[in-house]
């Protein structure tokens, strides 16, 4: 019987279950995992997988097993919660022999997850988030539809992992039914969902408990002044009270940020991950660098490219030095093998409460729409076969994630749209892409924002390509030898 098969047994899985509750059990076999991580990361050859890349993503694969070991210790995860990792993210995600069967059938990597926003409504409107003003009008998709789409994407593609975001998800409901209902409905798959965390009451934290299979993502944008600047008095202290509900109760969650030319070194700062890890119990944090496309876009506040490469290096030494599992999706290209958009292999796209499809939650040009796919008789595999997915698709490829490690291009800007801004605006224009919204087509076709944003891209490139060529493409034994806690990806 195959390893996976035999840790998502039940017996087996309840015997680790039990394990996994002794902290001196669990500190051993973790040790293992990573010392056995290291082993494989130093004897991967060059011509696989460039040395430092793979020291990148197992020292991310190690903050997030000691971050497991930290909430553990604290008994901030539910037994129900352990037996939902164990079985649906150990069995179903981690060691997926779906997804592996799926790409000897499709001769592809199919994409590992979605993320879909289910409705546009919020109870916030904070500046410069991505979705609409249009989108506050109560647009969302129904239950049938959503349910659909999960099951066809598990059914195809072996995926049981689904970010929803939104709009605010815990809003959502159609016909009596909301985010939780759903997720009763799939409990062999695991949800993470982006929410501001003013909805999560007691009632609602003891629904999260019971389901087990639903981890929140609160949105911050710093501490209390950061927060509550972006997103109105009095939400920090309403997002820490849901964050007591969900620790009293062994829900996991987890922490995302927007890295504005404000608010970057507040994220980054050793403050910031002793307040939200070790104070309030955070397991991850995602950042999201801000994308000027949303409502009242303002190009100012992009983190500019000079502190973006300081970024770099503060994020990694979090990583390295102290465990943390940090990610941003631009300055940690690196660990994703770089852009993860429009279904790439181990990847993903994005659905909207309109049923637009996009490539991601960053680039709001619509390849179709779900409902039209399902009239047409088709589902989601159909998605992958758009032109503008597909052109995306090649870029990546070309770009590196489908050439020789050597010949790769540079991750440390792996963004088509922030980094690359005159690549993704012709895909757009040759592919006859939909913007979603009045600002996404005014700047598409502003000569202006055009500009400052391939310069922008332009400059990032100056500034990173030395360290991608120094860090990564070197081939000096010596350097490819290096430990991962001595790397300096900054130049």
């Amino acid at each position: 019987m195959k390893f996976h098969r035999i840790l998502t047994r039940r017996p087996v899985s309840t015997a680790l279950e039990s394990l996994m509750w002794h902290n001196g059990v669990r500190g051993f076999v973790l040790s293992q995992v990573e010392k056995a991580l290291r082993k494989e990361a130093k004897e991967v050859s060059p011509h696989v997988c460039l040395r430092q890349v793979q020291l990148d993503r197992l020292d991310c694969a190690v903050a997030l097993l000691r971050g497991l070991d930290r909430v553990m210790r604290r008994r901030l995860v539910s037994r129900r919660f352990m037996g939902t990792i164990l079985e649906a993210f150990l069995g179903n995600v981690f060691l997926n022999h779906e997804m592996a069967e799926a790409e000897a059938r499709f001769g592809f990597e199919p994409p590992s997850f979605l993320t879909i926003s289910p409705t546009g409504r919020c109870n916030l409107k904070c500046r410069g988030c991505y979705a609409s003003d249009s989108a506050l009008q109560g647009n969302q998709l129904d239950f049938a539809t959503f349910d659909r789409i999960l099951r066809e994407k598990r059914a195809m593609w072996g995926s049981h992992f689904t970010v929803v975001s939104g709009g605010e998800p815990f809003l959502w409901q159609d016909d009596g039914r909301d985010l939780v209902k759903l997720a009763e409905r799939h409990k062999q798959d695991i949800f993470m969902v982006y929410t501001n965390g003013t909805m999560i009451d007691d009632e609602l934290a003891k629904r999260l408990a019971d389901v087990g299979n639903v981890s929140p993502c609160f949105s911050v944008e710093g501490f209390e002044a950061e927060t509550d600047a972006r997103r109105g008095t009095g939400v920090h202290s309403k997002v820490l009270a849901a964050m007591d509900r969900l620790r009293k109760r062994g829900v996991p969650f987890g922490i995302s940020a927007t890295a504005t030319r404000d608010t970057w070194e507040v994220i980054t700062s050793d403050e910031f991950v002793d307040f939200y890890y070790l104070d309030q119990g955070a397991l991850y944090c995602w950042v999201f660098q801000y994308m000027p496309i949303g409502r009242n876009q303002c190009i100012d506040l992009v983190v500019p490219p000079e502190q973006r490469v300081q970024m770099i290096g503060r994020m990694w030494r979090l990583v390295r030095e102290r465990q943390i599992f940090m990610v941003d999706f631009w300055n940690s290209g690196t660990a994703s093998l770089g852009c993860i958009a429009a279904g790439r292999g181990t990847g993903y796209f994005y659905i909207n409460w309109d049923g637009d499809i996009m490539p991601c939650v960053f680039t709001p040009y619509a390849a179709d729409n779900i409902h039209d796919v399902y009239a047409r008789g088709e589902d989601l595999q159909s998605v992958l076969d758009l032109p503008f997915f597909k052109k995306i698709r090649e870029w990546q490829h070309e770009y590196g994630y489908d050439r020789p490690p050597p010949e790769t291009d540079n991750w440390l800007c792996p963004c088509a749209i922030r980094d690359h801004f005159e690549d993704f605006a012709e895909a757009v224009k040759e592919c006859g892409a939909r913007p979603i919204t009045p600002e996404a087509k005014a700047a598409i076709e502003d000569p202006e924002y055009y500009a400052k944003m391939v310069e922008y891209g332009k400059r990032m490139q100056e500034l990173l390509d030395p360290a991608w060529e120094r860090d990564y493409l070197d081939r000096q034994p010596s350097r490819l030898r290096q430990s991962s806690r001595n790397a300096n990806v900054t130049p």
